[in-house]
């Protein structure tokens, strides 16, 4: 009996994939109607970026955040291991 299911289930896909006509989503339609009265400007591929000096501070300055963050994990736990009494 599940083989036959299956087969219907493959049956009713094919069926869905050949439709002539497909509906677009509803995103689609949304902004199919947006855009019909208020079409969107161009936007390049690939934007040039606007901060390029600030980028590389900011990658050292939270690259030290997280190493002081897991330095201070491992003094801690040394810490309570070191006070743990056995």
């Amino acid at each position: 009996m599940p083989e036959q299911d299956e087969n219907e289930r493959e049956f009713d896909l094919r069926w869905a994939d050949s439709a002539e006509h497909k509906e677009p989503s509803a995103r689609a339609r949304m902004l199919a109607a947006r855009w019909k009265d208020n079409p969107p400007g161009p936007v390049p591929f690939r934007a040039d970026p606007e901060h390029v000096g600030s980028g590389r501070r900011s990658s050292w300055i939270s690259t030290a955040v997280v190493l002081g963050c897991v330095a201070a994990v491992i003094v801690l736990l040394g810490y309570i291991n070191f006070r743990a009494p056995y």
